[in-house]
């Protein structure tokens, strides 16, 4: 099989939304119009380039993954850009991340689709697999339509309202766009992931559903599933602050398309593929995954950048906050509290040694006591891996994405690919009980739509064989978002719901806690300690425009209070 990234450029060409030159035909090779849309390989390779702009590494900032901006990270170096986030220094002179770059996707996309000629390359393409050829340039366009579609979200999920851009322009016209509102953005995005939906295929390995044996492109499950996030974000409170029950509806349906398509499934973590130890591309097997930016380039890098410091060739990176390891349940169920002796006794394990947690901690976080490439993590008061340089401040380190089969030996480094997840099935479920239970509450159901808030929530906790959730109300909803904070953390998705709920300046937000360990002779006391409080600021609920965009284009207007 052939993968996409076969065919991936070298180097990619960033260009700012202001200084590109619209017109080219492949920014790559410098080919004519004729030359680049007439012949397979030619348009392959600038389809490719439009998906170079994927989110690699999960939205980072440096070497900083972006959940060390919220109370689920820290970032033990203070040098790096994540801290403009989180100390009140940030503003639209600071760019702090490289999400402005996605117009160069916006524009790739357009650029492709104005172009793109079927006709053009039936007349010139002679292969002797020429009908597998023109069905497969023939799923370009949607394909491309749905990577616009994505980077236009990308963008509008950190600015709010962005110019609507579906064509090129010409450079003396650029900077005279103005914006579109964030419910028009959003529902464009919707309207064209419904379009495209079924014309792409089901798995592009799979001949038999469309397919025409290559995997790692865009497929029906993920335009179906950038709709249900789009439409989520649509109708959470910082767009939607009137909560219109309509938009909680539509929520609902987009979700709910997924879901009846019944081609993804929950495996049980302990058995998931997504979190193997063989690493690799061993997590493509996960039956729960709907899209992913894929590094097929071999690395060890991420390992570098997050092993505990002691570990051979660690550099330190993003470690869990006791805020993330205290909304991991006890392994019956029970909430974790401070104010039960027993929970903190037997914080992570008990005297025998057997987890106390639910299991998806130890699937994201390396806990003091956690066996880690064949030894024991000490994170305790002068435990190895807690006192050069760069150590955790936090008492914790990464496991999520972690690769246990990567080594960091200088003599004989082992590297793998790494690949980053977009979209999984267990996101859409959680998409699905949020918009359902500010629909119709927790158990409410209608005849198109049959499963319950809880049901759904019920079925993502089942895959860690967690007790099913009994709250009402209020309480639910603190179910659904714990739910979602802790299946989902390190994937990028912490840091916007924090934004979309409007809860990001709320205190048990802004401090963020880590663990003091005080190693006994035989066993270990656990102190509760701040390590920081984040500055907020509501204007924060948006990025800043970059201001030299707003300087030279005045109909972009700044967003308040930047």
């Amino acid at each position: 099989m052939r993968n996409i990234k076969k065919y991936m450029a070298a180097a990619c060409i960033l260009l700012s939304l202001n200084g590109c030159d619209y017109l080219d035909y492949d920014e790559t090779t410098g080919r004519t119009k004729e030359e680049a849309y007439a012949y397979f390989d030619n348009m392959n390779q600038m389809v490719t380039y439009v998906y170079t702009f994927l989110p690699a590494d999960l939205g980072r900032v440096g070497n900083a993954m972006i959940e060390s901006a919220t109370d689920n990270s820290v970032y033990t170096w203070e040098d790096n850009n994540i801290y403009y986030l989180t100390n009140g220094i940030w503003s639209a002179l600071k760019r702090v991340d490289d999400g402005w770059t996605f117009w160069n996707g916006v524009r790739s996309a357009n650029s492709f689709l104005e172009n793109f000629d079927m006709e053009v390359l039936k007349r010139f393409e002679y292969n002797d697999n020429y009908d597998e050829i023109v069905g497969k340039a023939s799923m370009f366009p949607y394909e491309v339509r749905f990577l616009r579609a994505f980077y236009l979200f990308e963008l509008a999920k950190r600015y709010g309202d962005i110019p609507l851009l579906t064509h090129t322009y010409e450079q003396d016209k650029i900077n005279s766009v103005k914006k579109t509102s964030f419910d028009e953005v959003m529902d464009f995005i919707a309207r064209e992931c419904s379009e495209i939906a079924p014309e792409l295929p089901i798995d592009h390995n799979n001949k038999p559903t469309g397919g025409w044996g290559e995997t790692g492109r865009v497929t029906r499950g993920a335009a179906l599933a950038l709709k249900s996030r789009a439409l989520l974000y649509a109708a959470s409170e910082l767009h939607n602050p009137v909560k219109d029950p309509a938009k909680w509806e539509k929520a609902v349906e987009a979700a709910y398309e997924v879901m009846k398509m019944n081609v993804y499934e929950l495996p049980k973590v302990t058995s998931d593929p997504l979190y193997s130890n063989l690493g690799g591309n061993e997590v493509l097997k996960s039956k729960q995954l709907i899209f992913e930016c894929r590094n097929a380039t071999k690395t060890n890098s991420f390992e570098a950048r997050n092993q505990p410091m002691g570990y051979e060739g660690a550099t330190g990176g993003n470690t869990p906050t006791q805020n993330l390891v205290d909304a991991y349940e006890m392994k019956d169920g029970t909430p974790f509290s401070w104010d039960n002796s027993t929970h903190v006794a037997n914080m992570y394990y008990d005297g025998s040694g057997t987890p106390t947690r639910d299991p998806r901690l130890y699937l994201n976080v390396l806990t003091n006591g956690t066996t880690w490439l064949k030894q024991k993590v000490e994170t305790f008061e002068g435990g190895k891996n807690k006192v050069l340089d760069g150590s955790t401040k936090t008492g914790y380190y990464l496991r999520k994405y972690m690769n246990p089969s990567v080594s960091l030996d200088p003599v004989n480094p082992n590297k793998l690919e790494h690949h980053y997840i977009l979209f999984r099935y267990a996101e859409i479920l959680l998409n699905y009980a949020e918009a359902m239970n500010e629909w119709k509450g927790p158990d409410g159901t209608t005849t198109e739509y049959p499963v319950s808030a809880r049901a759904a929530l019920n079925m993502v906790r089942d895959c860690a064989n967690m007790k099913h959730v009994e709250e009402i109300g209020a309480d639910f909803t603190e179910k659904v978002r714990n739910e979602r904070r802790i299946e989902l953390a390190f994937e990028g998705h912490r840091f916007y719901d924090l934004r979309r709920w409007k809860i990001a300046g709320r205190d048990e937000v802004r401090n963020v806690y880590g663990v003091k360990i005080t190693k006994n002779s035989d066993s270990f006391t656990y102190e509760k300690v701040l390590v920081d409080k984040l500055y907020w600021n509501d204007k924060m609920y948006l990025f800043p425009f970059p201001q030299n965009e707003v300087y030279m284009n005045p109909d972009l207007t700044q967003n308040p209070g930047w």
